[in-house]
């Protein structure tokens, strides 16, 4: 991507008078310059795939094994599968529209630009409301990974110490994100390249085991024994693992070179993670069976890895599932901050959420506005159905992603001038599209109808705060 000067237009004034910030004046490789303050480019490929894989890989390989295979049976690896080419039509249009639109906000700025105020705000308080939900599922689930380690080891505490280990890793999370995005992805790329090596190592003698190498026999198992329908529901239940690539969109304002990292970090990770998915599950059913895995529920894989390396195993599996909900906590942390700033400039919310602190270069504000509601979630301990919202919420995001591609290209505005260039369109945008509302018939009744409550309070919202505030593109 070349330097460019943005022509985007926005208008209006929103209930306490407050107009839109104007678009950044100069966006480079390096920073994107707005006339108050530059935001630095701090976060490489590197950076990029990992917060794409440290969100992504947790629950997938850590929470579903032993549920999906209740579901589907030893076909839950084609459940992976789908949601993993699911996940992939949605990156090739998010890729497109982040290399034209390179701003911190991601699906929410792609939508309010090319549809409009009313569906970038719901996308956009939906896409917080989620993030922070989501935030809060890692951060009690990474409480109660530590404490699973602790008492693996033979360390007993008089108190439960899940809820307060939560709160501790949140206050830290946040206050290491004020400090500096560079400072966060250098512990992201950190605990995400460890994270691999273990997971790498597992399922490498897991696959040979599976395979016979090592002379045992594996466990037998149907293919389809729960039928073809299951699959698709489970399809549906762990496609919560493939959020994590539009994160790298959220923090777009953050890549540095964002014309070759956002494409090839968004891509890259769905195609990393579904690869660990798809193997996790075809060497958690052939050392056990589906049944037998099943019963093992959340902690699946740490039984698995019991069997074939004892104890060391068993920590080994532990620790990697601590490593993954911190790394999805902390890059989830991130993007809810990003998506904050977005909304603030645009005037969707107070405009001082969007103030950039002079020393360190973050929108420090936004990271509070995103990890004080997190805490409050995270004491709660109460997040689950909350986590499965922010599933829905996403799913909306990336059909409306795939919606606004379309939508672009059909328009063709001078401004739009993307770097990557989706193939296939308009047959796979659409499919994206129409399989990412499919996905949604398939979720929980209560989690859609607490989804929908959740976009009709973010469009009332819209309505009362901002109803003259225009963002769409001038086409």
């Amino acid at each position: 991507m070349a330097d460019t000067d943005v022509d985007v237009s926005t208008e209006g004034t929103n209930a306490v008078g407050d107009e839109p910030a104007d678009e950044p004046s100069h966006v480079t490789e390096e920073t994107t310059v707005h006339e108050e303050a530059q935001l630095e480019r701090t976060i490489g490929l590197v950076g990029g795939l990992a917060i794409g894989i440290g969100t992504m890989i947790g629950a997938g390989i850590f929470v579903f094994p032993g549920l999906a295979a209740g579901n589907a049976g030893p076909a839950a690896t084609l459940s992976f599968g789908i949601g993993g080419a699911i996940a992939l039509l949605v990156a090739l249009p998010a890729s497109e529209l982040a290399t034209a639109m390179p701003r911190s906000g991601g699906g929410y700025y792609f939508i309010s630009r090319s549809m409009g105020t009313g569906y970038g705000a719901v996308v956009g308080l939906g896409l917080w409301m989620g993030l922070v939900f989501a935030s809060a599922f890692y951060l009690v689930g990474l409480g109660h990974y530590a404490t699973a380690v602790l008492a693996e080891v033979g360390v007993t505490l008089s108190l439960d110490p899940v809820i307060p280990l939560a709160l501790l890793f949140a206050v830290a999370l946040t206050a290491l994100s004020i400090a500096g995005t560079e400072n966060t992805t250098k512990i992201q790329n950190v605990v995400v390249i460890v994270l691999l090596v273990i997971l790498t190592a597992f399922l490498s003698y897991g696959s040979l085991d599976a395979l016979g190498v090592f002379g045992r026999e594996s466990a037998p198992g149907t293919l389809f024994s729960q039928g073809y329908f299951p699959v698709l529901q489970t399809a549906a239940l762990v496609f919560t693992s493939y959020l994590g690539f539009a994160q790298v969109a959220t923090v777009a304002g953050d890549i540095k070179e964002p014309s070759r990292n956002l494409p090839l970090a968004m891509v890259g990770s769905v195609l990393i993670v579904t690869v660990f998915y798809v193997v996790t599950i075809f060497v958690a059913t052939s050392a056990f069976g589906a049944d037998r895995l099943e019963s093992f529920g959340e902690t699946a894989m740490v039984e698995v890895a019991r069997d074939f390396l004892g104890l060391p195993g068993a920590v080994a599996i532990l620790v990697a599932g601590l490593l993954a909900t911190f790394s999805s906590a902390n890059a989830s942390i991130l993007s809810a901050s990003r998506t904050v700033y977005a909304l603030s400039r645009d005037a969707l919310i107070p405009r001082r959420a969007s103030d950039i602190n002079l020393r360190y270069g973050t929108p420090h504000i936004a990271l509070l506005a995103a990890g004080g509601p997190i805490a409050v979630l995270v004491a709660t301990g109460q997040v689950e159905l909350l986590a499965e919202v922010a599933s829905f919420l996403h799913l909306v995001m990336y059909a409306l992603i795939c919606v606004a591609l379309l939508a672009l290209r059909r328009r063709d505005p001078d401004w739009y001038d993307p770097s990557f260039e989706m193939p296939g369109v308009p047959v796979l945008p659409a499919t994206g599209a129409l399989a990412s509302a499919a996905l949604i018939v398939f979720m929980q009744p209560a989690s859609i109808v607490v989804g929908v409550l959740v976009m009709a309070v973010s469009y009332g919202w819209a309505r009362y705060y901002a109803d003259d505030v225009q963002l769409k593109g001038d086409f």
